[in-house]
């Protein structure tokens, strides 16, 4: 997988990434300067962190990390 950006991000940046990035689509005028701003964070790092993003979705959508084993609690 590709490699992680060396300062992590938090759950909160990340839930606020996404809906940032549902907010600004890819029609949207400065859309990574509005990311970043919503975020926090630079420019560079939403469009790295965006470019990691894709390549987690498409590890998944081939098939290449697992779904996890769900168990459930019998009432």
């Amino acid at each position: 997988m590709a490699s992680r950006s060396s300062s992590s991000w938090t759950p909160k940046q990340n839930k606020v990434f996404e809906k940032a990035l549902a907010t600004y689509d890819k029609d949207t005028p400065d859309r990574w300067q509005n990311v970043a701003k919503a975020v926090g964070r630079s420019i560079e790092d939403v469009k790295q962190h965006y470019e990691i993003l894709l390549e987690d979705v498409k590890h998944i959508e081939d098939g290449a990390i697992p779904f996890p084993k769900y168990t459930t609690k019998k009432r």
